[in-house]
Parts: structure tokens; C-alpha cells; sequence
């Protein structure tokens, strides 16, 4: 990042953020949806990106569901900023009652099930809501959780990232490097966090469907299941119509002989987030390029998405 507007960003995100830690919920409710409005005028490639997913995923919708999809999308990102923001509160422990404060924990008794066997566990989430209340609030709840995550820059958001992930008991594993790490953790029973709906380029991501289409996808989780004997607990989150944060840990998945083929369970996993995506579109990150070097089939190319706000 240029050094000026490295210099300039600390000081607005650290206002921004005690700013937000003085804000009620219910006005976060209310001002996130103009904020993400806001957002969807000023931000036209991050849109075209968005449009173009909403087009090709979901060709059933007609063009007006797909303005409102999209409409309602960035509003989504609105609420999301601004509870984002709570990670950047200069108030000692502030995170920590936030994280307390909006979230809920569903189906830990399944998370339990799956941590007595001994072996550790992996989480699969998706980029849903808010994730990093998923492992805040997991953290909170006694989980020992580690995120596989990468290194942002400049290095001070990175601290403060960090910090703030510290503050609900969850550690980080940091892109490339991080497999000794991720076996430390299993081999102690604890719990790993991945998330698999971002885009993974080769040789880490490997060919798995999703949305009807094969796209790279992050491989590693399967063969981790299959060397270590961990179980995969899939985890969704969802913003509910009263602003409750709503993370659920769903039973652990019997995969059998598909541990065999990473591909296979890579498939699997992005059958159960595609689930969540559909019943819940406007929580997803749309507005990442997730389905990169793919070719989609000409008959989805031809329906419209005019990307205008």
C-alpha cells in the first residue's frame, strides 16, 4: 500500500471504529443499508463483478429479482462495514462484548460430538454474513480455534486484525506457510477453520463444481480428514431479520470412501455452501472473482444483468 495512504487509513478506520463502538445496535441496522447503497454507486468494478456472478449462478432470476439481489447485496456490505469497524475499537475489550452481544452459537453439541473423538476437527465455512463472528464467537464459547487466513498489508491492519482475533481466543494460521501449523493444531484436538468459497489457484486448488461449473477450489481439506483421522463439521452464518448473527455448527459429515478423492469431498463441501448461498443469496460475497479461468455454458451467457444501481 503507498506509504500516504497507509498513513492516512490508521488514523480514519481507528476513528471510524471508536465511532462505530458508541453507535446502538439498531442504528448499525438502519445507517449499514444507506452505507451499502452508498457503496453500490461508488464502486462500479466491484459491481460488474457482482452483476456477472448473480448472472451466470443464478440464471432463474429474472432481471428485476436480480437488481433487488443485488440492491439487497449491498446493503448487506453496509452492515458488514460497519460491524467490521468493531475490530478496530480503541475501548479495551470492546470486541470481546460486541462479538458477545450480536451473535449466537447454534449446534455446539455437534462441534462436541466431533472435538471428544480425539482427532481434531475441521470447520468448512463460506463467506457468509459475518465469518469473523463465526470464530469469535466460537472462540467465546471455549472452542479452540485456529483461522487459516492470509497476511494483509500494511502491517499495522494486519496487528490489529490480530489483536482483535486474539481478544475472542482465536489464532491465526497464515497463507502459504501454513500446514505445520494446521498439524500442531489436530494433533493437540483442536479445531482448524477454513473457508471454501473463495477462489484457490492451482496448485492448491484443484477442479470442484460449483454452481454447475468447475472452478479451482481449495483441495487440502479432504486429505487433511483422511491423514489425521479429523472430522469435518460444515458452519454457516446468517444475519437474521432482527440483526442476531446467527452461527451454526451442523453435524459432522460421514464421508466414507470419498476421503479417498479430494476432489470428490472438495464437491461435497461446495454442495452444502452453495445450500447455504441460495437460501441466504444476499449474505454472500458476490463481489469476489471466485470463478476465474472457467468457461460457463453459452446459454447462461446470453440472460442480462446491466450492473447499473
Amino acid at each position: 500500500m503507498n506509504p500516504l495512504l497507509s498513513a492516512l487509513l490508521w488514523p480514519a478506520l481507528h476513528g471510524a471504529g471508536l465511532a462505530a463502538s458508541l453507535l446502538p445496535r439498531s442504528w448499525e441496522l438502519r445507517l449499514g443499508p444507506w452505507l451499502g447503497r452508498f457503496l453500490l454507486l461508488l464502486d462500479p468494478r466491484r459491481r460488474r463483478i457482482a452483476c456477472e456472478n448473480i448472472r451466470l449462478c443464478l440464471p432463474e432470476l429474472g432481471e428485476e429479482a436480480r437488481q433487488r439481489l443485488l440492491r439487497k447485496n449491498y446493503e448487506h456490505y453496509g452492515i458488514l462495514a460497519l460491524e467490521l469497524l468493531h475490530m478496530f475499537s480503541p475501548i479495551p475489550g470492546h470486541y470481546r462484548a460486541y462479538a458477545r452481544r450480536i451473535a449466537v452459537l447454534e449446534g455446539f453439541e455437534n462441534w462436541k460430538l466431533a472435538h471428544d473423538k480425539g482427532r481434531g476437527v475441521l470447520f468448512v465455512s463460506a463467506h457468509l454474513a459475518n465469518w469473523e463472528m463465526m470464530a469469535a464467537i466460537g472462540g467465546l464459547h471455549g472452542i479452540p480455534i485456529t483461522m487459516v487466513t492470509r497476511r494483509l498489508k500494511p502491517g499495522w491492519l494486519h496487528r490489529k486484525i490480530e489483536e482483535a482475533r486474539a481478544s475472542v481466543n482465536v489464532r491465526c494460521a497464515l497463507q502459504p506457510r501454513t500446514m505445520p501449523a494446521v498439524m500442531k493444531g489436530l494433533g493437540n484436538g483442536e479445531s482448524i477453520g477454513f473457508v471454501l468459497d473463495q477462489y484457490a489457484a492451482p496448485p492448491a486448488g484443484i477442479p470442484a463444481r460449483f454452481f454447475g461449473i468447475m472452478v479451482d477450489t481449495l483441495g487440502a481439506v479432504g486429505p487433511l480428514a483422511q491423514r489425521t483421522g479429523a472430522a469435518i463439521v460444515p458452519v454457516l452464518q446468517r444475519r437474521d431479520e432482527k440483526g442476531v448473527l446467527r452461527v451454526v455448527m451442523e453435524p459432522a459429515l460421514a464421508l466414507g470412501e470419498a476421503l479417498n478423492d479430494p476432489g470428490k469431498v472438495a464437491e461435497i463441501l461446495l454442495g452444502r455452501i452453495e445450500a447455504w448461498i441460495r437460501e441466504t443469496p444476499s449474505q454472500w460475497l458476490w463481489v469476489h472473482r471466485r470463478f476465474k479461468n472457467v468457461s460457463w455454458p453459452r446459454k447462461d451467457a446470453k440472460s442480462g444483468l446491466s450492473g447499473r444501481p
